[in-house]
């Protein structure tokens, strides 16, 4: 089974920044994104993110299945929206310009198709920085390079076991298939859809409680062991900032601000190309 969403070390200058680099671009890059509602926004920085997810050298086997069940979430989003308020952007561009009735009050206009595709372009651009930070990203030097810019080593090393065991719970996943395998329980790509469902309901409680005894024995090693007694600790991991972690935070900030300068030039969020 390929381990999905685990970190492989690489000779990529994003593999080589500091993990604080990385967070705080994925940070400023999602509140951007989460923001503005400018097409052109948006278009621009869906294109940088697929370049620098191309230099990151990331495997589709890494992140596909993760993309996919997210392509199945999005398209729920999408018709979720239209179900629920059809009028949305009728409301936010002020105008209506009908293409087709389907029935009652739902009506498929330009306003709304064009407000449903900036929400898509909104996912489409924070999902490569997600993959991308989680797949270049060493979780102990992670935690180390939080603890060194001020943040609290517990904090820190709270959320690099939760990278670490990403693969982890992979295996174990992988394990517990297998054995309802040799049960006779058809899982693999043979059986049909709603099958297949059916029988991964029955890895999800045995999942659950192998990551419970997992989560009691490393808690219960870590208090044998006096972690959190001191304010302070070492690190075997830790990155110092470079060159390029500098560079890589001001190109950020500085296309930051002029993403918001941009989307908020008219005094909206929202880019209207209907009046």
């Amino acid at each position: 089974m390929s381990r999905v969403l685990s970190y492989e070390e690489k000779d990529t200058w994003i593999h080589r920044l500091s993990g604080v680099t990385k967070l705080i671009f994925f940070l400023l890059w999602s509140i951007t994104s989460m923001i503005s509602y400018d097409t052109r926004v948006l278009i621009v920085m869906l294109a940088l993110s697929l370049v620098i997810f191309g230099m990151s050298r990331t495997k589709w086997r890494q992140v596909g299945t993760v993309f996919k069940f997210i392509m199945l979430f999005l398209c729920i989003n999408l018709i979720a929206i239209f179900f629920f308020s059809p009028g949305q952007g009728t409301k936010i561009y002020g105008t209506e310009t009908p293409l087709y009735h389907l029935f009652g009050h739902y009506t498929i206009t330009k306003e709304q198709l064009f407000y449903e595709f900036n929400v898509m372009l909104k996912y489409l651009t924070v999902i490569p920085a997600v993959f991308m930070f989680i797949v270049t990203t060493n979780p102990s030097e992670f935690a180390a390079s939080m603890n060194k810019v001020g943040i609290h080593y517990n904090i820190g090393y709270s959320m690099a076991i939760a990278l670490r065991y990403i693969p982890d719970v992979q295996d174990d996943f992988s394990k517990i298939k297998h054995a309802q395998e040799a049960r006779g329980i058809e899982m693999s790509k043979k059986a049909p859809f709603v099958s297949r469902i059916k029988s991964m309901a029955s890895i999800i409680f045995p999942l659950v409680f192998s990551s419970m005894d997992r989560i009691d024995v490393v808690s219960n090693a870590m208090e044998l062991r006096g972690f959190g007694k001191h304010k302070k600790r070492t690190w075997y991991s830790a990155r110092p900032f470079r060159r390029n972690d500098y560079l890589t935070l001001i190109v950020t900030v500085l296309f930051t601000l002029a993403a918001f300068i941009i989307t908020f030039w008219d005094g909206s969020r929202f880019y209207n190309p209907f009046v």
